[in-house]
């Protein structure tokens, strides 16, 4: 956030200590004229969080007034720049300013919104002239960037790309079927005497291709397809865990490394049991519930479009803190301060969320409680005594940090709600659990797989039916 231009003395005492311009501070002269490159670093701030301009300074001499300096006109020439020369144009707060017996010109540029974005030199056009703050500097930037930011500006569908290699074959009938069964039954009206294929093709798993074959989309592919990556070869998870140095050659290594594959359930399921397991071997451990949702998050949400293909999702196990890496930035009305406030959420891949809404996971569905996925991430994490996430968000990628335990957690020796709620009933599904207990259905689902795992619960019903049901032994 830039500050405020009145607090002229603060900037400059802050520059003065740090000597160079800044993040979100911008110096320059300007005696003659203004340099030709102010045009850039307007575009830099309005494509960024804002940012603040100082004229009449000299950064070579301590940021100190420069002699001859002329505020007036070099603050109307500021305002014809950013007015006549940008795209769209741009209409900063512009102050004089005095200074230790002198004058300057101070400007905030405010961030545009993101259905204006990217701010351009109009005469180089988008492409050639869009410039994004790095540093004390400006960068010029990328087509991927500026086509993330364009997108903005109407609901991407990239997840509804017809795959035209694929074949009706190339989806996993089991997973195929439970989906199917699934809509039946939450839809009877409108899929109950329909074709597999008619329910297929209206839920966008499938789609004419230009030969005019019914094939699988990039969404049926992603969520019910055997094997994805024959065709998207990087559309995975790429895991790593506790890198450190070899004592005696001094390079890193790690104590795991993998690649993900398979469709979207498969890989969460994998990635899941990567993370579980090296905690375990670490001795200090996240709460599931958690990881799962945020991994979940970067596969649904991350960018689909082709130049984002060749980028796998990232995810980090590091001695203190997971960081889990997305291609593509935060999408529509949802920013980093935003996240996990009611009423803000916006689905960049709004089909692939639909199908994975239907498709079985432990003993729920891959996707529930659209819209509370961050809010059950930070609810996870503050019942374990842990901090709230860290994100971080750029144009071009996504990363969500939860920190580790600085010590192995104690086992917690408090009833658990579900065993208790267990023994008055003589058997119950998820749901139902979920509502006596007021727990988020997916920290149910986790919870339970883990009690089955140790013994504590027994599962009644085929694994991944959606109609299992839960007992104590």
């Amino acid at each position: 956030m830039a500050i405020d231009c009145r607090r002229i003395d603060v900037i400059v005492r802050d520059l003065r200590r740090v000597a160079t311009d800044t993040q979100d501070i911008e110096v320059k002269e300007s005696v003659q004229k203004l340099p030709a490159s102010m045009a850039e670093t307007v575009s830099a701030f309005s494509n960024g969080p804002g940012g603040t301009i100082v004229l009449g300074l000299s950064e070579k001499n301590g940021f100190t007034a420069a002699p001859g300096f002329r505020a007036k006109p070099t603050a109307d020439s500021l305002a014809t720049i950013c007015s006549d020369k940008l795209t769209p144009p741009i209409r900063p707060e512009i102050d004089v300013v005095d200074f230790e017996g002198t004058q300057l010109v101070v400007a905030h540029v405010h961030e545009l919104p993101p259905l204006e974005k990217p701010c351009y030199i109009s005469e180089r056009g988008v492409y050639q002239g869009s410039y994004v703050r790095v540093s004390d500097g400006d960068r010029k930037l990328t087509t991927y960037e500026i086509d993330r930011l364009l997108e903005e500006r109407q609901q991407p569908t990239f997840d509804l790309d017809v795959v035209a290699t694929a074949a009706q074959h190339d989806l996993d009938r089991d997973l195929v079927e439970q989906l199917l069964r699934r809509q039946r039954e939450l839809h009877p009206k409108i899929f109950g005497e329909r074709s597999d294929a008619d329910v297929l093709a209206m839920l966008h798993v499938l789609a004419r291709a230009e030969d005019g074959t019914l094939r699988p989309t990039l969404s049926g592919l992603l969520a019910l397809g055997t094997y994805p990556q024959q065709f998207f070869p990087r559309l995975t998870v790429t895991f790593t865990a506790c890198p450190a140095r070899d004592a005696t050659t001094g390079l890193i290594t790690y104590a795991d490394a993998r690649t993900m594959a398979g469709p979207i359930p498969t890989i969460l399921a994998d990635t899941l049991q990567a993370v579980r397991q090296n905690m375990q071997e670490g001795g200090a451990a996240l709460p599931l519930a958690a990881v799962r949702e945020a991994i979940a998050n970067a596969l649904v949400h991350r960018d689909y479009s082709p130049l984002a293909r060749g980028t796998a999702v990232q995810v980090s196990l590091l001695e203190d803190r997971l960081v889990i890496t997305s291609p593509g930035g935060l999408y529509g009305t949802v920013t980093s301060e935003s996240l996990g406030t009611p009423g803000y959420s916006s689905a960049r891949n709004q089909f692939l969320l639909s199908l994975l809404e239907s498709v079985p996971f432990s003993d729920g569905y891959l996707v529930e409680n659209r819209k509370a996925g961050y809010r059950l991430i930070c609810d996870e994490l503050q019942r374990a005594g842990l901090p709230a996430p860290q994100a971080e968000d750029h144009i071009s990628s996504f990363s969500l940090t939860l920190l580790r335990p600085t010590s192995p957690v104690t086992e917690d020796t408090s009833p658990d709600e579900i065993v208790a709620y267990l023994t008055t009933v003589p058997d119950a599904c998820s749901a139902q659990i979920a509502e006596a207990t007021g727990l988020p259905r997916r920290t149910v689902s986790y919870r339970l797989a883990h009690l089955v795992e140790d013994g504590s619960v027994v599962r009644i019903g085929k694994p991944r039916s959606p109609k299992q049901r839960y007992r104590l032994p």
